[in-house]
């Protein structure tokens, strides 16, 4: 059995020594290269750098994405070139010449660690506090893949994630939401260590916060440790050595240590946080620190060190492949459900193709509604579906069977991520990132607001996490303003690389989840109502499929105007259709579920707009719909918040109304006909 780099190296204090200079110096130079940088992170945590990666951390260079890796996440991702340093001498596919084009156009060295672009780097981070509550999703997802697929014969998944977080990173809320929860959820495999060198860029920490950091993680019930001199090795080996020995709650270690320390007339100030040292005190911290002039220097002895501790790594991972193999032998289902190294991939979204016909309900139904149904039937042939929401299933129609996580019991496919929705979505995208599990979460459309920044990395490593948002316009009704989304819907919209869906009944849902489960490419938000709508059936649904849009109301010869809505706003389409054949106006109506298919087919040219005018309708911002419109269409929407009433009524009052469709459609084909409506839509 192979052993830990600690115990197999007999590594002297002058290796030391040599190898925290080398992580300083790389960092600095690289810095220095791009006249762009932060290198005071580097300088002050390299011996945190180098004891946890040379003595604890299991990891193989060679294979990034072994799957019982250790995690490693800089959550202060503005010291990247501390990441990119580690990258280099131990040997992953980091050479030199990268450090050296630090923060340059197309190199692997970009100027925060991005997922997907940098091989050993497992998250993007820079937005301050989502690396840490990134860091919780992959120990999650450690323990419920460990209580899955670890059997008495094989051990498949144990391994840890470690993070390195400052001050910033405990700023920010999502650290206290994440935080919180990893210890509700008993995560011992997870280790944050506080790089506390008490600097932000406008000055001391203290500041602007006085936080007592070990007390507030002690709060949440984590074992809380602590090193005065964040040089001294010896106690740094043994706070890590200690965090291992955990199990039982996640690990919190306070570091005290020197922002830019070796840096003469800088270090420990804020000057050192985001700017290159400059040649002069470049070459000052050389001397001080005994450094060769040449830039980007690393000794002999610390390339060896550090090869022998991958060796040890290759070793470990090795026995670790054929223990996986022998598993995958004696459990072809299993390993099937849960590929470690890849988010699973649904057995069979036939189940869902039944449920398009309508059958979920009888002549009505809420499209949250239909989303549990399609949800409930999804969970029972995709094993690697997991998820919850933020204290609002029962809303959301979110609940599925298999059982709750919590402490020690991590076999349950529901997490309750408690009123925490900023946490909920970059926990997500932890689960995602670490593999073998595929993350929803739910909560209520307007709250989107509060987990946007986590959406948006979701967006940007693409990440197949699935966002489930109810209650999603001012049908929300007597909860007021506050909870009836305006311009979410087109904020999120905005997002690249996101794709939004917002059915119209419980066919376009049903849909709406096949296509979810289908996307591996990035996330996918699904906008969902509170309120019951007509069933309208499956006749189409492979035009959404294609150009994003399908026809539920047909003319038996040329339309004359065609009406286009979303979600709830198709039932009123539909309505207003009845009112204009009632004047010899035929009205096509067409469900616009997926709003960028459309626009990306039509602009490429594979789906043509129809010749007659277009009405298009949605409760919601307008702005997004007037670009895709043409100056003979017409576009109902909101530009206003809502007021507090019942749901119909609010409608009514802002102008959303079949009446105030019907008018927009006549007066886009030249009509001037009287339509006796709600008195607050006459002017819409």
């Amino acid at each position: 059995m192979t052993v830990a780099p600690s115990e197999m190296l007999s590594q002297t204090a002058e290796i030391d020594r040599l190898a925290i200079n080398t992580l300083r110096f790389l960092a600095a130079d690289g810095v220095e290269a791009a006249n762009s940088g932060h290198p005071g992170l580097p300088l002050g945590a390299s011996p945190i750098a180098w004891t946890l990666w040379s003595r604890h951390l299991r990891h193989d260079p060679a294979d990034p994405r072994w799957p019982d890796r250790d995690r490693f996440i800089l959550s202060a991702g503005h010291g990247s070139m501390l990441l990119y340093s580690l990258l280099h001498v131990f040997g992953y596919d980091m050479p030199i010449e990268e450090l050296r084009r630090f923060r340059q156009l197309g190199s692997r060295t970009p100027g925060h660690p991005e997922f997907g672009h940098t091989p050993g780097v497992e998250t993007t981070t820079g937005p301050l506090g989502q690396g840490l509550a990134n860091a919780v999703g992959m120990a999650l997802a450690e323990r419920m893949l460990a209580a899955r697929c670890n059997t008495e014969e094989h051990t498949v998944v144990n391994h840890r994630t470690w993070v390195v977080a400052g001050d910033g990173d405990l700023m920010e809320g999502i650290s206290h939401e994440a935080a919180s929860l990893a210890g509700r959820l008993r995560l011992g495999k997870l280790t944050v260590i506080f790089d506390d060198n008490d600097i932000t860029i406008d000055g001391p920490a203290r500041q602007s916060c006085t936080d007592d950091a070990e007390a507030r993680f002690a709060a949440y019930g984590w074992r809380v440790l602590a090193v005065e001199d964040g040089n001294d090795i010896p106690a740094l080996d043994r706070a890590f050595a200690t965090a291992r020995e955990s199990e039982d709650r996640p690990t919190f270690i306070r570091v005290r240590t020197t922002i830019g320390y070796g840096a003469p007339g800088v270090e420990g100030t804020s000057k050192a946080h985001g700017s290159p040292l400059g040649a002069t005190t470049l070459a000052a911290m050389r001397t001080r620190l005994d450094w060769p002039e040449a830039s980007f220097h690393v000794p002999v002895a610390v390339g060896a060190t550090a090869a022998a501790v991958a060796a040890n790594g290759a070793a470990v991972h090795a026995e670790w492949a054929a223990t996986h193999a022998r598993w995958q032998t004696g459990h072809a289902q299993l390993s099937a459900d849960f590929p470690l190294d890849a988010p699973p991939v649904p057995d069979d979204l036939d189940v869902l193709r039944p449920l398009s016909d309508g059958a979920v309900a009888d002549g009505r139904t809420a499209t949250r509604k239909a989303s549990g149904v399609a949800l409930n039937a999804l969970t029972a042939v995709y094993p690697g579906l997991i998820g919850g929401s933020a204290d609002l299933a029962g809303s959301t129609n979110t609940a599925i069977p298999g059982g709750d996580v919590g402490p020690g019991d991590y076999a349950g496919r529901t997490i309750h991520f408690g009123i925490r929705e900023h946490a909920m979505a970059a926990v997500m995208n932890g689960i995602s990132l670490h593999g073998g599990l595929r993350p929803f979460g739910s909560t209520f459309l307007v709250f989107a607001d509060y987990l946007r920044p986590a959406l948006r990395l979701s967006a940007l490593m693409k990440q197949p996490v699935i966002y489930v948002f109810t209650h999603d316009s001012v049908h929300v009704g007597e909860d007021g303003p506050t909870h009836q989304p305006i311009e979410q819907l087109e904020s999120l919209r905005l997002i690249p690389g996101l794709t939004v869906v917002r059915p119209a009944d419980a066919a376009e849902t049903a849909l709406a989840w096949e296509l979810a489960a289908a996307n591996l490419d990035g996330p996918t938000a699904l906008v969902l109502t509170r309120q019951d709508l007509p069933v309208l059936g499956g006749a189409g649904l492979d035009d959404i499929r294609s150009h994003g849009a399908r026809v539920v109301r047909t003319q038996p010869g040329p339309a004359d105007v065609v009406l286009a809505a979303t979600g709830s706003e198709v039932s009123l389409a539909l309505e207003a259709a009845d009112m204009l054949a009632g004047l010899n106006v035929a009205a096509e109506v067409v469900s616009v579920m997926w709003r960028e298919r459309l626009d990306g087919q039509v602009r490429a040219g594979r789906h043509q707009l129809p010749d007659v005018p277009i009405v298009w309708v949605e409760a919601g911002v307008s702005i997004g719909w007037r670009a895709l419109a043409r100056p003979q269409d017409a576009v109902i929407g909101l530009e206003r918040f809502g007021e507090s009433g019942p749901g119909r009524e609010v409608a009514e009052h802002l102008g959303l109304t079949a009446s105030a469709i019907a008018r927009a459609a006549l007066r886009s084909i030249g009509r001037d006909d009287v339509i006796t409506g709600h008195a607050a839509d006459s002017d819409a």
